[in-house]
């Protein structure tokens, strides 16, 4: 089925079960307040750079509970929540029989979290291990501001896939 049908069927869902499902792809109140102001839409690509724009924009708040539905890097969350899949799928390329990068990814996202007071998001989707650990150095090299607007654009890319990813659910759901 096209993306289209799961527009419309998201058009359609109502405003809390709307929500919740929003709530799984990124776990901010206001993004999904903000997300749900826009319905109808058009069409996917409305859609999610609505969603990614609002992610851009974070307020503290979000931002905090958004972080921490986030697990660290190289390690996989083992219930059974939408979110919790959505993790171990996005890190599917960080090698879990790696000792070596697993070491250096432990030691890395703990310099993250004494430097920045929060855990290292990354879009891992798409990434290796070793693109994730270069990616870690690089950006223990930022200041907390420029940290600040990578974060938030990081999680508005998650908040993408995982949107993109409830659509073709929706799509299916009427096939």
């Amino acid at each position: 089925m096209p993306a289209a049908h799961g527009v419309a069927v998201f058009n359609e869902l109502t405003s809390e079960t709307a929500r919740q499902r929003l709530l799984t792809c990124l776990h901010g109140p206001g993004w999904a307040t903000a997300v749900l102001a826009g319905r109808p839409y058009p069409d996917v690509e409305s859609l999610l750079a609505t969603a990614y724009r609002f992610g851009l924009v974070l307020g503290d708040d979000d931002l905090h509970l958004a972080l921490s539905r986030h697990p660290r890097i190289g390690e996989r969350p083992a219930d059974a929540s939408r979110e919790a899949a959505h993790s171990r799928s996005e890190q599917s390329g960080v090698d879990a029989a790696d000792a070596d990068l697993a070491k250096k990814l432990q030691a890395g996202n703990l310099a993250y979290e004494k430097k920045f007071d929060r855990v290292f998001l990354i879009r891992a989707a798409g990434r290796s291990g070793p693109e994730i650990l270069l990616a870690l150095t690089e950006r223990l090299e930022n200041d907390p501001a420029a940290e600040a607007g990578v974060v938030r654009d990081q999680l508005a890319q998650i908040a993408q896939l995982r949107l993109g990813a409830l659509i073709d659910e929706l799509s299916a759901e009427v096939a």
